[in-house]
């Protein structure tokens, strides 16, 4: 963060943020993961490669399961043929390219332990790369197969946010408001949430990021089936009391939003994070309605395409402006 507020907000900071005072940047990507990066230990031990393949998309995962299955077929049968093909039988000896073939099929057989046959080790070093690449191939789908169940298994809330903020007018004030909708079929009940805000503000000249509880109009609720619009209403209490366009510009702001629900479906606690600095703030803006009856009005349609989309509204004027 680079730009502070210079004016004094009144509203106890909160120390239990978990960042510190002098931190910079991003608090929490929209990914919902915190944007730190550590240093001081190697990166074998700095990274989960369990966590990072559970993390993966569909696609990364499939992708990387692909290359690695290759990648280490291309290996044995690189080490098969410099052994020498004589040492395999059934091999198609009508040219180089035609060898290499056979050895790399023979490797991805050996691999899963398939074996269909019509290619055999013959030898002692043969058979004993052979023998190391079907326990190397047990060792890995083995490690595959926990993969594909704990991604089957994870609970994960399947929450949308929407990529913007408002500042929008709410019962003759104004009000920040966000909003977010579940876009699977997963049953999420008891939803809470806890918004808070990282300002940097300039006290004696000292640049010093402040962070702030944000009270919300409705906390809970029973069950996220539509979208939520969450609402902090900025009025005396609220550390953006005040604050204008250019403040809302000009200061480094971040949203930061941490969501909990209880999913039924594996009786068990989810939970999501995202977050929206200033340039993802809109101001003078309120959102437009996302979800409608279906034609025959039997059912609810919830339109996640709408989640982003808002129309300039106009904002009362504050009584009070901060000097």
């Amino acid at each position: 963060m680079a730009r502070g507020f210079r004016q004094k907000i009144h509203q106890k900071n909160t120390e239990n943020s978990g960042f510190g005072d002098n931190a910079s940047g991003r608090f929490i990507n929209k990914d919902g993961l915190p944007n730190v990066n550590r240093k001081g230990v190697n990166i074998f031990n700095r990274f989960s490669w369990y966590h990072t393949m559970l993390d993966l998309s569909t696609f990364q995962f499939l992708s990387y399961l692909v290359i690695a299955y290759i990648l280490v077929n291309l290996f044995f049968a690189l080490i098969y043929y410099l052994i020498g093909v004589e040492h395999l039988t059934g091999i198609d000896k009508s040219d180089p390219v035609n060898e290499f073939i056979d050895v790399f099929f023979f490797s991805s057989q050996t691999f899963t332990t398939v074996g269909y046959g019509r290619i055999a080790p013959v030898g002692f070093m043969a058979s004993l790369v052979a023998t190391f690449e079907a326990f190397l191939g047990l060792l890995t789908f083995a490690i595959a197969t926990g993969l594909f169940y704990g991604r089957f298994s994870r609970p994960r809330a399947y929450l949308k946010f929407s990529d913007i903020a408002v500042i929008a007018p709410f019962k003759d004030e104004t009000a920040l408001m966000f909003r977010l909708a579940p876009y699977k079929n997963n049953a999420l009940t008891d939803a809470d949430v806890i918004v808070s805000t990282a300002i940097e503000v300039i006290e004696e000249s000292v640049p010093k990021t402040n962070f702030y509880q944000l009270k919300t109009q409705l906390s809970k609720i029973n069950t996220l089936a539509l979208n939520w619009t969450v609402v902090h209403k900025i009025d005396e209490d609220s550390p953006f009391y005040g604050f204008s366009e250019e403040d809302f510009k000009n200061t480094d702001i971040e949203i930061i939003v941490h969501l909990r629900a209880f999913d039924e479906v594996f009786s068990n606690t989810v939970v999501q994070r995202s977050s929206y600095v200033s340039k993802e703030i809109v101001y003078g803006a309120k959102f437009v309605p996302m979800y409608y009856p279906d034609k025959e009005n039997l059912s609810t349609i919830l339109d996640l395409d709408k989640i982003n989309d808002y129309q300039k509204a106009d904002l009362p004027v504050f009584a009070e402006e901060r000097e």
